[in-house]
Parts: C-alpha cells; structure tokens; sequence
C-alpha cells in the first residue's frame, strides 16, 4: 500500500469533521484514509464500458399513489392550530435582526 496522504492532509480532513484526534489516532486515520483511496483507484481502473448506469444494486420499486384533487385544509382550521396570528397568518418570534 503506497502512502497516498500525508499526515498534515489527515490533520485537515479531521479538523473539517471536527475530530480531535491524538498522533496515534491520526496515523491509524492516515493508514485507513490511504486503504480507501487505493480502494478508489483500483475501482477507477476496472472497464465499465457497455455497462448500463445504476441508482441501486436491486430493482426498488417505489409505490406512488393518483394524484387526485381534494379538498386542502381550510384557513381557519389551518390559523386554529397556531399559537398566535396576525394579519390572517401564522405570527412567529423573530429570530434574526433586519427589517
């Protein structure tokens, strides 16, 4: 297995995920970071021409129902459930400042 990251790209790529690691932990990291992008490379080499593209390894079949027009829930039903409204709407907190 050839070192294909450093140990100053693990220390970045674990301070992006926000993990605190130890020396020994970044270097068992660096091992399993190296193994997966050989992993990579070796997947980057196989011939997949003539194969067709796929979102899954099974056949998902995903059941829809009609779409049908109904009747929506009323405004007032919908205002009903709220804590408070204004002006025919729901009222929140504001939680961020501007007009």
């Amino acid at each position: 297995m050839s070192e294909r990251i450093s140990l100053d790209e693990t220390r970045k790529v674990a301070k992006l995920a926000r993990l605190a690691l130890s020396d020994d932990e970044l270097e068992r990291m660096r091992g399993d970071l190296d193994g997966i992008l050989d992993w990579m490379a070796a997947l980057a080499k196989l011939d997949t021409a003539g194969v067709d593209p796929t979102f899954h390894a099974v056949e998902m079949v995903t059941p829809l129902r009609a779409d049908e027009v109904r009747e929506g829930l009323r405004h007032s039903e919908a205002l009903r459930a709220a804590a408070r409204s204004d002006q025919g709407g729901f009222a929140v907190p504001k939680v961020m400042e501007g007009e």
